[in-house]
């Protein structure tokens, strides 16, 4: 699995530590760290890091991506918003479990705001080691897991029914939020040279005017 580690500017203080937890608990799997980082002079919004978030998903970048915000609400809402992202809520090491067995989605927000206390801390550390501790979609409870496998199959399928498809939504992206993601540069920089056909010609479709200035 490739796994991109993500989180909007607000938590930029918490990037490595969230980075360097991942890795921690998932050593079989390609790690990549995408900030946001606290050197990094333009700052990202939550909403600015979910079109990200979908464009990496989306172009085949990565298979996952751990994100976060300060409540990890926000980042949730958004990425779910993005055609081809499911992306779980995980306060607690139990909830990461759980959407990791039933839900089987492609991207997971913590909420990093939290009072960081040696509990919180702990409570961090351990909700990305259960996140990691088995292979996703395996169903829970084990005696029902066939039935949930089924379940998140159908939830699945509605999704892709209600939404656009991923090259219809960046078609629809408004060119002030185009400009402020194409600002992220490691981000584009990575899409290019492991994403799909299709999003490159569109991500270099929209840089050619900046390029040009």
């Amino acid at each position: 699995m490739k796994i991109g580690v993500i989180q909007a500017s607000s938590q930029a203080a918490k990037n490595n530590l969230l980075y360097e937890t991942v890795k921690r608990y998932a050593p079989c799997s390609q790690v990549v760290n995408l900030g946001c980082k606290p050197d990094e002079v333009q700052r990202f919004s939550y909403v600015e890091i979910s079109v990200l978030v979908g464009l990496l998903l989306g172009s085949g970048s990565v298979d996952f991506v751990v994100t976060g915000c300060s409540s990890g609400q926000g980042m949730m809402l958004a990425c779910n918003s993005i055609p081809g992202v499911l992306c779980g809520y995980a306060p607690s090491p139990m909830d990461a479990y759980l959407f990791a067995q039933i839900n089987d989605g492609n991207a997971i927000s913590i909420p990093l705001g939290e009072e960081y206390t040696w509990t919180g801390c702990e409570n961090f550390e351990q909700t990305i080691a259960k996140l990691f501790s088995e292979p996703f979609g395996q169903g829970y409870p084990k005696g029902e897991a066939e039935r949930k496998k089924r379940d998140t199959l159908r939830l699945k399928e509605l999704r892709r029914s209600s939404q656009v498809s991923f090259a219809q939504f960046l078609d629809r992206l408004e060119q002030p939020l185009i400009e402020t993601i194409l600002k992220k540069r490691d981000v584009l920089d990575y899409i290019l040279a492991n994403g799909s056909l299709e999003t490159v010609e569109w991500l270099v479709k929209q840089r050619e005017p900046f390029l040009s200035k």
